[in-house]
């Protein structure tokens, strides 16, 4: 694959600024209903807030790729004296959890930085983010070409078929193609 320039947009934590009001959960959660800003439910929002209010502990953790396979890692983290399974920080959409997918269809979510028509210029998670914990960033990156769609198509009915089986995909998918 060839290397590329392009513009990388990223959200920068920081984690002691963050008081764990979740209104970041709560506008992702609305802009990702259907239709937007139709309802709320954190369950579908591409952000959790992990919570510790008696410790003061909160961290914002946005969804990232999809991965096929349960991860090997279980490192603990101590923070404050309380230990964490690595798998709680985690960005992945994996199949050992329920976090980052879609409560309905199990499909995994993954953070867009509020991509939609019109353009959002700021993600709204860092718009409404009155602690000052989430910061948007542009910056130019050499990368790798990135894989097509079809990758992600690929993602999407894997995840489908292990949780209800090539059977019940195949039929739904025949089903569909009848209607058209």
């Amino acid at each position: 694959m060839a290397a590329k320039t392009k513009i990388v947009k990223t959200i920068r934590i920081d984690v002691d600024k963050c008081n764990g009001c979740r209104a970041c959960e709560v506008i992702c959660s609305a802009f990702h209903s259907d239709p937007p800003f139709s309802g709320v439910n954190p369950a579908r929002a591409r952000i959790h807030v992990i919570r510790e209010p008696l410790s003061d502990i909160y961290v914002p953790v946005f969804a990232g790729e999809y991965v096929a396979a349960e991860c090997a890692a279980r490192d603990k983290y101590i923070i404050d004296g309380k230990e964490y399974e690595e798998c709680l920080f985690c960005r992945a959409s994996c199949p050992s959890r329920d976090r980052f997918k879609e409560p309905d269809s199990g499909l995994p979510l993954k953070c867009d930085t509020c991509q939609s028509d019109p353009t959002v210029e700021v993600p709204l998670c860092v718009q409404v983010c009155l602690a000052d914990a989430l910061t948007y960033e542009e910056r130019e990156e050499v990368v790798e070409e990135e894989g097509t769609a079809v990758d992600d198509l690929d993602a999407g009915l894997e995840a489908l078929v292990d949780r209800y089986g090539w059977k019940k995909v195949a039929d739904a998918v025949a089903r569909m193609s009848r209607k058209d």
